[in-house]
């Protein structure tokens, strides 16, 4: 029997400590290690019970309960563990699995899709889970003047049906093996739907594991606390959890030191050595498929000039923020947005890169032979944003480029600054799949393509190769995707970083997911207070 074996033992109760310790000893561990190793199995069993409270480093005062306008992780975790069920989840693999779905089944090459949904399913208000349910809520993000994100990844379905009360059929205008992906989009927690076919979003009444008591616990850009739903169809662990926006890191790092609360997103890593010599802190550092990013409004000058914007990706030193700004957590990027752990990922050629004498070639024949130009930036996009803008503006001084950075107030960034000032910084979380990524940012009709780039080759690839079945013709598409984008998009993709946080020695937890940070949005559902 392994170490391994034993730990499972123990902490699901089949063992005592004195049986664990002996047959620890007898497969070659001291009695001291057998004793931590026994303290450890069961300190990492889940216990119901306690108030968890998170800090995390987004959120705003716009931020609403409606599923349509959630653009930040904060109002996202909502959809993902908290309030909310999605009909799938995505498991530590990044593979689909069944959450109000229990299972999800293709026909007709994969234009359509059969859900089945899980019985006896209850909202928080009582009502019981049916596939009207289900149908109300994809057309609360489908509807003709829906702003939603998922908007442009849903435009694929010409049309969702009941099959009674527990079946929901998508009929999809071409075949797509992603589909199930789509559906555990943090925006698509089902609702309940009114009489007039329209959805319940307005108190927050989910199917989550957590519920809200009053509609006053949600405070947009402060802060939201539930209590756990007695009647979840899965399991939860905590007895109420609690969830603050403190978008100043120091803010965040010294609630998080005082013990106000046990867990933190998007750690200082400037500072990040000294929060390690917390004693009560465990550091996680999980690789994913987030990255930061700079985005140009294509339709603005000068960014409407594909030679302006190829001289700008040539203008900065990506190895040099890396290690500045992420201390080597992540990779640089090379203005593709597909992580390299994705499916289909390619490496563009030739490699952007600082290079001052393409820069200005660039410049050249844009008929420039200097470029000024303002960058909007706060540290609400990513940590360390304001840092990265100082030193692009100090790279770019070299390729005859003046880059005036503008500090943008944290508050609102997201409503005010993101997607309406020509070139400032934003965040991405990442897609597991390379479809769900382009659909959602850079497809021409999409809410969120943020550059506002269109280019007709793409979109006409982005339809094809979601519907493909032939492997190999699907990766060369999604090749020549990535290279369209890399070459002509008004996208900037500065860096992959990892998902670095601070969690409780109280707090337990399995293995994190890395689609999302915390833990895929789940943190609130799979976690629990080990003593």
């Amino acid at each position: 029997m392994t170490f391994d074996d034993l730990r499972r033992l123990a902490v699901k109760d089949r063992m005592s400590r004195r049986e664990f310790v002996q047959l620890a000893i007898a497969s070659g561990a001291s009695a001291a290690l057998a004793q931590n190793m026994f303290e450890s199995a069961k300190a990492a069993e889940p216990k119901k019970g306690g108030l968890f409270r998170a800090g995390v480093g987004h959120g705003s005062t716009t931020d609403s309960l409606n599923p349509a306008t959630w653009e930040n992780i904060f109002v996202g975790d909502f959809g993902a563990g908290l309030m909310g069920d999605t009909l799938v989840d995505i498991d530590t693999s990044n593979s689909p699995t069944p959450n109000l779905a229990v299972s999800f089944e293709p026909a007709d090459g994969a234009k359509k899709w059969v859900f089945k949904l899980r019985k006896g399913v209850e909202f928080h208000n009582g009502k019981s889970l049916t596939a009207d349910d289900v149908i109300a809520t994809y057309n609360h993000h489908r509807g003709e003047n829906s702003k939603s994100a998922v908007k442009s990844v849903l435009k694929s379905v010409t049309d969702i049906k009941a099959d009674g009360p527990d079946t929901v059929i998508f009929n999809l205008e071409a075949g797509s093996a992603d589909f199930p992906y789509i559906t555990s989009d943090y925006h698509l927690p089902i609702f309940p739907a009114k009489d007039d076919g329209s959805i319940e979003w307005e108190n927050g009444v989910g199917t989550g594991a957590y519920m809200l008591a009053k509609r006053s616990d949600f405070d947009p850009g402060v802060k939201i606390r539930c209590k756990r739903n007695a009647n979840y169809h899965g399991t939860a662990w905590f007895d109420q959890v609690e969830m603050l926006a403190i978008l100043d890191v120091v803010a965040r790092t010294n609630a998080f030191n005082s013990g106000d609360i046990h867990y933190m997103d998007r750690c200082d890593l400037k500072t990040l050595h000294l929060l390690k010599r917390n004693p009560n802190a465990n550091i996680t550092n999980k690789t994913g498929f987030a990255h930061y990013v700079a985005p140009m409004n294509v339709t603005v000058a000068p960014f409407d000039n594909v030679d302006v914007r190829t001289a700008i990706k040539h203008c900065f030193k990506r190895d040099e923020i890396v290690q500045k700004v992420l201390f080597g957590h992540g990779i640089s990027g090379n203005d593709n947005p597909i992580a390299p752990s994705i499916k289909y990922a390619v490496q563009p050629e030739p490699v952007h890169k600082f290079d001052p004498d393409k820069a200005k070639f660039h410049l050249k024949r844009a008929g420039l032979t200097s470029l000024d130009i303002e960058l909007s930036a706060s540290d609400a996009a990513f940590a360390g944003a304001m840092d990265t803008a100082v030193l692009m503006s100090e790279h770019a001084k070299a390729c005859n480029i003046n880059i005036k950075v503008k500090r943008e107030a944290k508050d609102g960034y997201w409503s005010n600054v993101w997607m309406n000032k020509p070139w400032c910084f934003a965040y991405w979380g990442g897609r597991p799949t390379a479809d769900w990524m382009f659909t959602t940012a850079y497809a021409a009709d999409a809410n969120w393509n943020d550059t506002f780039w269109k280019h007709e080759r793409f979109n006409e690839l982005l339809v094809t190769a979601r519907a493909e079945t032939d492997d190999a013709k699907r990766a060369a598409m999604y090749a020549e995707m990535q290279a369209i984008l890399h070459n002509d998009g008004g996208i900037l993709v500065l860096m992959f970083n990892n998902y670095v946080s601070a969690v409780s020695k109280k707090i337990g937890h399995g293995e994190l997911n890395s689609n999302y940070d915390h833990d895929g949005g789940y943190m609130f559902q799979r976690w629990w207070f080990t003593s």
